[in-house]
């Protein structure tokens, strides 16, 4: 499971002969206010289900004000992407779930291509550039988080990086840097690059990987053992690093960011998504909170929060700590392509997982 700056909970699964299964760990959210949903079409009303596999505190905060806005309420079942993911297509449509929302792309298209997604309203698309939303409209991106290499300032300078993730399959780098390849996030990378290099470049890659990297469980792990120095660099997501600058710093006082930039695959940006599914007993509410999230006031919870994901819609800018998204140069990947089932087969022949 992907380390979080949160506490996962975890998702037991009972299956009985003839009924729903149904998860063990389950949170809820907060009483509801009277209210209106902004946006077009009904807001709907009474309760849904969400099955969570983003930042808990994240969510949360989404929940709370979408419920204090419209008087929906809303449950909460978190666990991890690949987890959760798994759940919908085993549990199909007498899915208890409403809405699905995740922290990476390929976990979504996995239930997309289980044809487990309605389409998401038109409103709701029309606030997030068609970059950071599939192009199959199943569902839509409601965050992102961007792939960077943190360094040991102490023994690398930003000008002797690598100009390139695909260099760091090279022998110079041999027991140099590191990741988390059991984690969603790392796994969604590797999507990405065999999106944009084709299945030969990425084993070719991972098959280097096994020999140069160390592997830890979690990217803040993987983060920590830059800073206390225990390996020079680390690849990861950005919000690790620039959370942990925003409490108290000790885990990366000693840690540079890398953004490789020109839409190289290491510059890749994952989206998370949202997307209504079939089984929703409450359409109308499940497309509201999504209309939410994607909204002004959803988007403004990524700007002014903890989470140091980036807004991506309704026109509302970045955490200003972070560096813009038009800065990373990021490559184009559509998410509705992303491939999980092929990368963890090609990960699991390289002896990676």
């Amino acid at each position: 499971m992907v380390s979080r700056p949160h506490t996962s909970v975890g998702v037991a699964v009972a299956v009985a002969a003839a009924s729903a299964l149904v998860l063990a760990a389950c949170g809820s959210g907060a009483s509801a206010d009277s209210g209106s949903s902004a946006g077009n079409g009904s807001s709907g009303s009474g309760s849904i289900t969400v099955y969570n596999a983003q930042h808990e505190s994240l969510t949360q905060e989404w929940v709370d004000a979408f419920t204090k806005q419209t008087g929906i309420k809303v449950t909460v079942r978190n666990g991890s992407d690949t987890e959760l993911s798994n759940q919908i297509v085993q549990e199909g449509e007498a899915s208890p779930a409403d809405v699905f929302l995740t922290e990476n792309s390929p976990a979504m298209t996995q239930v997309e291509n289980a044809g487990l997604f309605a389409d998401v309203d038109k409103a709701t698309l029309d606030q997030v550039p068609a970059g950071f939303r599939p192009s199959t409209g199943k569902w839509t991106g409601i965050a992102a988080r961007s792939t960077v290499l943190v360094y040991d300032k102490r023994k690398v300078q930003e000008n002797q990086l690598p100009a390139s993730m695909l260099d760091l399959a090279k022998p110079e780098w041999k027991g140099r840097w590191a990741a988390s390849p059991s984690g969603a996030d790392f796994q969604a990378i590797v999507s990405a690059l065999l999106e944009l290099k084709g299945e030969a470049a990425t084993n070719e890659w991972l098959t280097a990987m096994k020999t140069n990297a160390k592997v830890y469980k979690g990217n803040s792990t993987a983060m920590k053992a830059v800073n206390s120095g225990e390996v020079e660099t680390a690849l990861i997501y950005h919000y690790y690093f620039y959370g942990d600058q925003a409490k108290t710093g000790e885990n990366s006082v000693n840690v540079g960011t890398h953004y490789f930039k020109n839409q190289d695959p290491g510059a890749f940006v994952s989206v998370s998504g949202g997307g209504v599914l079939t089984s929703s007993k409450n359409a109308a509410a499940a497309q509201s909170l999504l209309r939410f999230i994607t909204g002004k006031a959803g988007q403004e919870v990524l700007q002014k929060g903890t989470s140091f994901e980036y807004a991506i819609a309704s026109d509302v800018p970045a955490n200003p700590a972070l560096v813009p998204l038009k800065d990373l140069q990021a490559p184009t990947v559509d998410p509705a392509k992303l491939n999980s089932a092929t990368v963890t087969d090609l990960m699991t022949k390289a002896g990676l997982l």
